[in-house]
């Protein structure tokens, strides 16, 4: 059930005070961006959490976010895409999003570039990485992860800014805490090659402040905010069994 106006601006109340929280417990400086994620929500939903002041929204599923988009043109929302990417979708993503964070490889990058519009900004991407070796996950692996960055590093309508990760779920803090730690080692050794990357897109509503001790600037955050999602079969039918966020 979608949460009430009401419940989703004290919800993301709580988050956003939860993420400073866990910054001054673990000793942490750096910005955390909050984005909600909204994929099988409706439109009004997200209007509402854009009046209690949440303008960040991740989606997963294309013809799903085209048509929140085009209901919510009045908002000033950045739209983050982090679901697996087909081939053939690469243009309309490439038009209509603002960050991309589920880019693995190299055809899928050139293709974006190829189709970002000229007068808009190169698009923000990740690179997302697989750190758990998950078959049912989408990510290029860590060894693979420095001769990737630097191939679309050259690309000139991107702009590559960091990693993005989903582990395999943990219930165990300090498991949660290692796999992130492995992202972000991974993260250090891309900038001592000198990628200048700024962004750790890691950390979901069940482990945001373990990714935060670990130094994510960005979490993605769906159930805590708009309540537990009613199951639904994707629009894009290879979105079925990867990305969930």
């Amino acid at each position: 059930m979608t949460a009430t106006t009401d419940t989703l601006a004290d919800n993301l109340a709580h988050i956003r005070q939860s993420i400073a929280l866990a910054k001054t417990r673990f000793h942490m400086t750096q910005p955390v961006t909050l984005c909600a994620v909204s994929k099988s929500q409706s439109a009004e939903a997200i209007r509402a959490a854009y009046s209690a002041g949440q303008t960040v929204f991740g989606e997963n599923y294309l013809q799903e976010a085209l048509t929140k988009q085009a209901q919510l043109q009045d908002c000033a929302i950045a739209w983050h895409f982090i679901g697996p990417i087909q081939s053939n979708k690469t243009q309309q993503i490439a038009r209509q999003f603002d960050w991309i964070h589920s880019v693995d490889r190299f055809k899928i990058a050139q293709r974006l570039s190829d189709a970002r519009p000229p007068d808009r900004p190169p698009l923000d991407i990740c690179l997302q990485v697989n750190i758990s070796e998950e078959a049912s996950k989408s990510g290029a692996s860590g060894q693979e992860l420095l001769e990737l960055a630097l191939q679309i590093k050259q690309l000139p309508q991107l702009r590559l800014r960091g990693l993005m990760a989903i582990p395999a779920p943990q219930q165990d803090v300090a498991a949660q805490r290692d796999q992130f730690r492995q992202v972000r080692a991974l993260f250090e050794h891309l900038n001592a090659h000198g990628l200048q990357l700024d962004t750790l897109s890691i950390g979901m509503s069940g482990d945001y402040e373990a990714a935060i001790a670990e130094g994510a600037t960005l979490v993605r955050i769906g159930t805590a905010i708009f309540g537990a999602r009613s199951p639904k079969i994707p629009t894009d039918p290879d979105l079925a069994t990867k990305g969930a966020v």
